[in-house]
């Protein structure tokens, strides 16, 4: 099946070449106005302007007038705990009365209180409440999306969690990656026996992962009160024995070392950086480890956001993403990620653009399926509401600029 999209008033990150974006290359947003986009069963062929398209004899079975439309690549959301049997808005309220994070864990809440939801939850019940936020946020705009366990903290709970993902890869046309965080916490039997745990990550859940393939990252929760970063190495190192790339939760809360144990690991990602000091950055801007900006987390809690504009300067490779979870970004709603990545952390509307979509593929892995609009790229395609600029999309935080989502070529 042949389609042309024609009349794009603006065709968004069109790149013939793929790159990681770093520093001043973040801001350079390539377009085409007046486009044309061809797709071919479900793939990118062709686009250019629409004064080449009038002298070309193309069998189109198709036609898509996108008059007053700018069309980008769908978002590319690459950290989310999609997974999850309940959501936790008690603990939100208790958080509004001044209830601190220790105090609410003291009360059974937190990551805890997930694990106690899920491990109670059927792997049907998961998967189907699972599905419906996946369908959710496709109908956002994102094409690409990676899922971690880590609300399991139990080998049948984490391997149930991961075998949910497996499942939603199956159905769902989207691209999705998924990571075994399975070093999310201590669970309360290993509260003081770490090695304990960190012995039935390795010896227990790791080899039935790497048999089953249910993962393609492993993540650990680098911080202090979770995982050193000497467990967090040691964690990463035995996941990377089994074919699993390391990505890790850095940062978030204190100078955890995670940052820089994901640079030393090659990790894909570090994950969170609210908290960063120059050692950090530097680290980080010496190598091709992404960092991946969370600023709706920052946001829910009432955290300083990520220093993005000091991380870009310095020359580090960032990325955006949702962080959808039940305890501390109850959203995966990537367009609002990319309005408070201007709003609030000073991002140019075309560094945060790119950093959603071409740099997020990369910290999935996903470069060459999608973030971009290019040959042979997937069509999973945003399809904006007439607007007036690129800017206006993250300037328009509370409106809905979708009119219309497409995966893989076909409209959702």
């Amino acid at each position: 099946m042949t389609t042309d999209i024609i009349n794009i008033k603006l065709l968004v990150n069109a790149r013939p070449i793929n790159q990681l974006l770093r520093g001043k290359e973040l801001a350079q947003l390539p377009c085409i106005e007046n486009a044309y986009l061809t797709i071919e069963d479900g793939i990118i062929s062709e686009y250019g302007l629409m004064s080449e398209i009038k002298n070309q004899k193309s069998k189109i079975k198709n036609t898509i007038d996108a008059s007053g439309q700018f069309i980008l690549p769908a978002w590319c959301d690459s950290h989310t705990h999609l997974v999850f049997a309940a959501s936790r808005e008690e603990e939100f309220v208790d958080k509004i009365k001044g209830l601190s994070y220790a105090d609410i864990a003291a009360k059974g809440g937190g990551i805890l209180n997930s694990a106690n939801k899920l491990n109670a939850a059927t792997e049907d019940e998961l998967f189907n409440s699972a599905w419906k936020r996946l369908k959710e946020v496709s109908k956002l705009g994102t094409g690409a999306i990676e899922i971690k366990s880590g609300y399991g903290l139990t080998v049948e709970g984490e391997l149930k969690m991961l075998r949910v993902i497996k499942r939603l890869k199956e159905k769902s046309k989207l691209c999705i990656k998924a990571t075994f965080l399975g070093a999310h916490t201590y669970p309360l039997a290993y509260k003081d026996n770490h090695q304990g745990y960190i012995d039935v990550i390795i010896n227990e859940m790791l080899p039935v992962i790497a048999k089953e393939k249910l993962a393609d990252y492993i993540d650990v929760f680098c911080e202090n009160g979770f995982f050193s970063a000497a467990e967090t190495e040691t964690i990463c190192k035995a996941g990377m024995e089994v074919g699993l790339k390391p990505k890790i939760h850095a940062n978030q809360l204190n100078l955890s070392g995670g940052t820089q144990v994901g640079v030393k690991l090659g990790a894909i990602s570090v994950d969170h950086l609210e908290t960063m000091d120059e050692d950090a950055i530097k680290s980080l801007a010496g190598s091709d480890t992404i960092g991946t900006l969370l600023p709706t987390a920052a946001f829910f809690l009432r955290m300083p956001f990520q220093p993005a504009r000091e991380l870009i300067d310095a020359g580090c490779v960032i990325a955006l993403a949702s962080d959808y979870n039940p305890g501390s970004s109850p959203s995966g709603n990537m367009n609002l990620v990319v309005a408070m990545s201007c709003i609030q952390m000073k991002m140019l509307p075309e560094e945060a653009i790119n950093a959603g979509t071409i740099n997020g593929a990369y910290a999935m892995e996903l470069q060459n399926e999608v973030g971009s609009i290019a040959a042979g790229k997937k069509a999973n395609l945003i399809f904006t509401k007439p607007i007036s600029s690129i800017a206006y999309l993250p300037y328009a935080f509370g409106s809905n600029c979708i009119d219309k989502v497409m995966i893989a070529g076909e409209f959702l």
